[in-house]
């Protein structure tokens, strides 16, 4: 397919090389090498993009029916099913990851949002309320809402369909016109969004992508632009901060989902197979590339070496290999860069003092996969609790295993972090699971299951893991402006 050799901007409904005439490689984290171009935006594309949503905003668009936005966004959905195929082969060419995960998870989700939030948007209340005056005829108020305006979504590389239509979704069902800067490592799916936009008649300039970087790349001048009404980012932090300095110039509103350390806390209580299975998943699915992931897993004392023996097992049984093979459980991490940080962990976690309970390296793959970014899957324990492997981010296929011998102690080094996305607890008492899930600081908490998502009900994280809920009406609360009518009677 030709969207495999080159990855155009996707501008006011045409693909466009634009003018920058910058490139660079878009390469196979499998094999290492190039499967393609990816043009780079700088300020003249995103200029046009701007003034493309920004046109398309006030055009038909932004007098569409409800009813008729929300079919449109169905038939985004449809097609993307009808081209599943397509989809699927992008996603695995861009991140590697086996086509089992990308089949079950990446694509029907990524379908799935559009629909989700086009029926939601349809069914949200808003309030009303009667006002008594002095002349004792009254007043009635009532909310309206509208939509935000130019939204920029800069979305990332682990599940890049997923998260970029878990931002388009609500935002176009709101009413508003996007400008996607997806991860220069996973450019293709969002490319090839362009043209089920296309196909389905959504108006040019309700949808556009400009391909590149963050720092002075297609990133920053699209942050920084002055006709952006918001910003939502998912990825790490440290960049969260950078788009929140850009937005901070003309107030612009920013919805940020970042980095994570979360805790899985397993009682002894606990179903062994469940937590185990449930373990196995949270901390090493997507090559660990999962915010949600569970680096820091602690486990009461009595069951702690059955646990430790009956995961190391787990990941025994574990096979990376190549997306289409159907025996692979494992695909590389997204590129050489992040190989290299992960691999950077692993060896401080030894002379952090860091027992390596299996993996901790480099495995050995056939030759015409040594140039992929593959690392083992790791599992540490003997770390105490100010080590850097416990405290900073790894984003890998890595867990460390810790045990805790009472309630309060484990809630207490759950919350000893600067981050709060996720949790999954572990545990057979219903009132002990109800009464340590309120008291871990995060924004979601799991019960017996792990990364099983209700979209109605809200997504995000609290300290430096994220500003502002998606999902459900706290999504649309972002994505629309309320106005209150009063009418005096």
């Amino acid at each position: 397919m030709t969207f495999t050799q080159e990855a155009m901007h996707f501008i006011n409904g045409e693909f466009t090389p634009g003018t920058s005439g910058r490139t660079f490689d878009n390469i196979s984290p499998v094999t290492g090498r190039k499967i393609g171009i990816v043009h780079e935006g700088l300020q003249p594309e995103v200029d046009a993009a701007v003034k493309a949503a920004r046109a398309a905003l006030h055009g038909e668009w932004g007098y569409l029916p409800m009813a008729h936005r929300a079919e449109m966004l169905h038939a985004v959905a449809d097609e993307i099913n009808r081209r599943f195929d397509d989809f699927l082969e992008a996603e695995i060419l861009d991140t590697g990851k086996p086509k089992g995960l990308a089949s079950h998870v990446d694509i029907p989700r990524g379908a799935a949002n559009f629909k989700i939030f086009a029926d939601l948007v349809k069914n949200v209340p808003t309030e009303s309320f009667m006002l008594d005056t002095p002349d004792g005829f009254g007043a009635v108020n009532y909310g309206v809402r509208k939509p935000k305006g130019v939204i920029a979504v800069i979305s990332p590389w682990n599940l890049p369909l997923l998260l970029m239509t878990w931002k388009v979704g609500p935002a176009l069902a709101s009413g508003n016109t996007v400008i996607v800067k997806p991860s220069e490592e996973t450019p293709l799916t969002t490319t090839l969004l362009g043209e089920v936009m296309n196909t389905v008649g959504i108006p040019k300039g309700v949808f556009n992508v400009v391909h590149g970087f963050g720092p002075d790349s297609a990133g920053a001048y699209l942050t920084a632009h002055p006709d952006v009404d918001a910003i939502t980012f998912t990825g790490e932090t440290r960049t969260g901060e950078i788009i929140m300095q850009s937005a901070a110039k003309g107030l612009r509103q920013v919805s940020m989902e970042c980095g994570g350390k979360n805790a899985g806390i397993v009682f002894a209580d606990c179903d062994m197979d469940k937590a185990i299975e449930g373990t196995l998943r949270s901390a090493f699915a997507n090559c660990g590339q999962v915010c949600l992931g569970t680096e820091r897993v602690y486990v009461e004392r009595p069951i702690f070496d059955e646990f430790v023996s009956r995961l190391k097992q787990g990941v025994e049984m574990m096979k990376l290999g190549p997306s289409e093979d159907p025996e692979t459980s494992m695909g590389p991490l997204i590129s050489q860069e992040h190989k290299s940080k992960v691999m950077s962990y692993y060896k401080l976690a030894v002379e952090e003092g860091a027992t390596v309970v299996i993996g901790g390296g480099e495995p050995e793959m056939p030759d015409e996969l040594k140039g992929g970014a593959w690392v083992e899957p790791t599992i540490f324990t003997g770390l105490s609790e100010d080590a850097r492997c416990i405290k900073e981010e790894i984003f890998g296929p890595v867990c460390h295993i810790a045990p805790f011998d009472t309630e309060e102690e484990v809630i207490k080094l759950a919350n000893d972090t600067k981050y709060g996305l996720a949790t999954a607890i572990w545990t057979e008492n219903l009132t002990k699971a109800h009464r340590v899930a309120r008291q871990i600081d995060v924004g979601l908490a799991w019960v017996n299951s792990w990364f099983l998502r209700d979209l109605r009900t809200a997504f995000g994280g609290s300290k430096h893991s994220g500003i502002g809920r998606e999902g459900g009406v706290h999504g649309l609360e972002f994505y629309s402006e309320l106005t209150n009518v009063c009418v005096k009677l």
